[in-house]
């Protein structure tokens, strides 16, 4: 595997930068102490810092040449909401709080490419190294781009990456078009009237109702959409009641939904709305429906897909970039990145994909032997597509 061999040299370095930030995980817009770490190393590769962006946020900035062409790389700070349960030396150390999904990894491979391309500055133009907050539910990226990211920092393309458990060390995966799902959720009030357990027809039972409620929204894909259309829709939250013999008066329902357009999205919130019409109608019932649209779905450009793969060729060789994966229902904030502007969302592999390992699990690790990979692959990545004359 033709990685840079400067990176392989630092890879004890980055082992130790991104196990520090895994025993001290920060979650959304928190992630003060990350960001100040990402700062000071930036700043003493001697890249311009630009902090700040997004509350937490961090930008880099570094020139060579003479070109006016720029490229954007992003990588993630903040971790999950999750009582950790390994037991190694690096495990987390604020109760509640885990690098469950590698951002730790992610932050760490593009500080390893900054310093490269730092030293060695073989390319012609300006290199952004977003580091960017709250990807976890709470839309950092949209804020980033909403408080002017590609406004600051005019660039022509912007990438991403992810590790991937499941996906071999050493290949990565790539996709044009939908690469992920959008991210919806949605919560369902259904108010009755409340009564003795024992005499249930003085009152109006919204938990009948609700349940009822939680079937017919399954046929929501399965019989209203396109049968080739993917999309989810999934109650995650059932809560009514505090008594053994009280019919409660309010019963709520909270979920979330997925798909890869949002035609399906307009769709499937017209049909949450009109089943719940239906519900009260035929119990009696009056629900009110909160509906909101968080992620959009990652859809990566034509054109910055094949630069993507032809840099992750160069890498790992063409016969490990992986281009007949599925697509996945998970979701991810850089989306808003790709509607603003035009770039591309990779995985990596990160190795076996069972136990430990999966993402969001509370004994998940992120595999430092990938960290020079990746790190390679961002650095090949700037010095193709800003390749001196």
């Amino acid at each position: 595997m033709p990685l840079i061999d400067r990176l392989k040299h630092i890879q004890p370095e980055m082992v130790a930068w991104r196990r520090d930030i895994h025993a001290h995980p920060e979650t959304a817009f928190e992630e003060t102490r990350t960001a100040q770490l990402v700062a000071g190393k930036l700043a003493s590769f001697g890249i311009e810092v630009y902090p700040g962006l997004a509350k937490t946020g961090v930008v880099g900035a570094l020139r060579a040449g003479a070109s006016a062409r720029a490229i954007g790389l992003r990588a993630d700070l903040d971790a999950l909401h999750i009582h950790e349960q390994n037991d190694f030396a690096h495990r987390s150390r604020h109760a509640g709080r885990m690098h469950a999904c590698g951002h730790d990894g992610h932050t760490t491979m593009l500080l390893g490419a900054a310093q490269y391309l730092a030293e060695t500055r073989r390319f012609d133009g300006t290199v952004y190294f977003i580091f960017q907050p709250a990807e976890e539910n709470e839309g950092g990226g949209r804020a980033m781009v909403e408080e002017g990211l590609f406004d600051r920092f005019p660039m022509a393309g912007v990438y991403g990456m992810h590790n991937w458990p499941g996906i071999p060390v050493g290949k990565f995966g790539v996709l044009p078009g939908p690469m992920m799902a959008s991210f919806d959720i949605f919560e369902i009030v259904v108010t009755g009237r409340g009564a003795h357990g024992a005499m249930p027809h003085t009152g109006i039972d919204p938990v009948v109702a609700a349940s009822a409620l939680v079937q017919a929204l399954q046929t929501i894909p399965s019989r209203t959409l396109d049968p080739i259309e993917p999309a989810v829709v999934t109650v995650t939250q059932f809560h009514a009641g505090d008594a053994w013999n009280v019919i409660p008066e309010q019963a709520v329902l909270r979920g979330t939904t997925r798909a890869f357009r949002p035609a399906v999205q307009d769709q499937i919130e017209a049909g949450i709305r009109r089943i719940c019409a239906g519900i009260d109608a035929s119990h009696g019932t009056r629900s009110s429906v909160r509906y909101e649209r968080r992620y959009p779905p990652t859809i990566n450009h034509s054109r910055e897909t094949e630069i993507a793969a032809a840099a992750m060729a160069k890498v790992v060789g063409p016969e490990n970039v992986l281009t007949n994966l599925q697509p996945t229902m998970g979701s991810e904030d850089f989306a808003f990145m790709l509607q603003a502007k035009a770039g591309c969302y990779v995985w990596i592999g990160n190795g076996p994909g069972e136990g430990g390992c999966v993402l969001h699990n509370p004994r998940y690790d992120f595999n430092d032997e990938i960290l020079p990979i990746g790190a390679s692959y961002w650095a090949t990545l700037v010095e193709q597509v800003l390749a001196r004359p």
